[in-house]
């Protein structure tokens, strides 16, 4: 039996339960995650992590940076630089749906990170994290433009130059499809992405979230959108009717009537379609690792056993028996917290970063 202080090559994954296959020849070990016995089912992992207070004592305090993204929208996030700002790589961190910079994961992933020796930007979609005002416009699951942007301006004016893009759920969605939208133009400074629970397959998971044992989830994203959609209305008066928001009771019927339209699609299928990643991944050309659980309740892993997953060289994709969405909690030990996806996520950063010699 491996123990939690081992560390085995990632494509040795094929062998405990999931698939994978070693996407570049750079040395990623990362330890076997053994699921905390007391969290064992799917949802019970999910409610627990989201709902289990975190502390972050060596996270130092952050600063805060605006982002010209597009003429008429302005993103905000919670950076932490290291004194020698252009000689450490940097780390871009994207949110889940209806979440934010302060989301706990996002926090956990930084401070390991900072501690790896990143920076960190820990990043707001559009509208999140009380900024409805900054911005004319709404986001939706594969809005790419704006982390480009954000990464645009890192290189050109920041000068940094080693990138890597981590992004949990929605954001894990976003990040592989910054990844094939970008494709062989990626900039070379963007050198790896690392995607969470992703909602690769956007139709898929909004299936799976319908179903009745996922209600509970399915009103608490409702529930926010909604509330959002009101903070947004107040913001730009006039610019949002409001009028069929109480006919809401999914995430499809906001999609339908919200989502799809303002970003032009003719509907909320034709908006799942384009928006999901997996109809890029074979366009991918820089180092991209996804992990996920079978026992996710509503992103469910028969979408990373499509042929484009597998056909793709520099796509890994590391699945485990347990882990719920974006849970990946084990057992807590002095020096680690147990959090074991923040883990991987930055031992795959941290090692792809250092694979290739920075530009000049």
């Amino acid at each position: 039996m491996i123990g939690w202080r081992d560390t085995v090559p990632i494509e040795d994954y094929r062998h405990r339960g999931g698939f994978a296959k070693m996407s570049v020849n750079a040395a990623v070990l990362i330890p076997p995650y053994i699921p905390h016995p007391r969290l064992a089912h799917g949802h019970l992992m999910t409610l627990f992590a989201w709902g289990r207070q975190r502390y972050f004592p060596n996270l130092p305090p952050s600063v805060e940076r605006y982002f010209d993204v597009s003429h008429d929208a302005r993103v905000r996030a919670a950076c932490h630089w290291h004194a020698d700002k252009r000689g450490s790589p940097t780390l871009i961190a994207l949110h889940g749906l209806e979440a934010s910079s302060e989301a706990h994961y996002m926090r956990g992933l930084a401070e390991k990170a900072f501690a790896a020796g990143f920076n960190v930007v820990r990043l707001n979609q559009r509208n999140c994290g009380n900024t409805e005002h900054l911005s004319l416009g709404l986001y939706h699951s594969g809005l790419t433009a704006d982390p480009a942007a954000v990464v645009r301006e890192l290189i050109n004016v920041d000068r940094l130059s080693a990138i890597a893009v981590t992004g949990y759920s929605l954001g894990g969605n976003i990040a592989l499809k910054l990844a094939g939208d970008l494709g062989s133009d990626a900039p070379p400074e963007l050198r790896a992405i690392c995607a969470v629970s992703p909602t690769a397959d956007l139709a898929l998971c909004v299936d799976a979230l319908e179903r009745p044992r996922n209600a509970i989830y399915q009103w608490n994203f409702v529930r926010n959108l909604k509330r959002r959609m009101r903070r947004k209305s107040k913001a730009f008066p006039g610019r949002f009717a409001l009028d069929s928001l109480s006919r809401v009771r999914t995430v499809r019927d906001f999609d339908e009537q919200f989502t799809a339209p303002h970003h032009g699609f003719r509907n909320a299928a034709d908006y799942y379609h384009r928006a999901s990643a997996l109809r890029v991944v074979d366009q991918i050309r820089i180092p991209a690792l996804v992990i996920a659980a079978n026992d996710d309740p509503f992103v469910p892993v028969s979408q990373f056993l499509e042929p484009a997953w597998r056909n793709n060289s520099m796509v890994t994709v590391m699945t485990t028996p347990r882990g719920g969405h974006c849970g990946f909690l084990s057992v807590s030990r002095p020096g680690d917290d147990g959090y074991w996806a923040e883990q991987a996520a930055v031992k795959f950063a941290s090692a792809h970063v250092s694979a290739r010699t920075p530009p000049n």
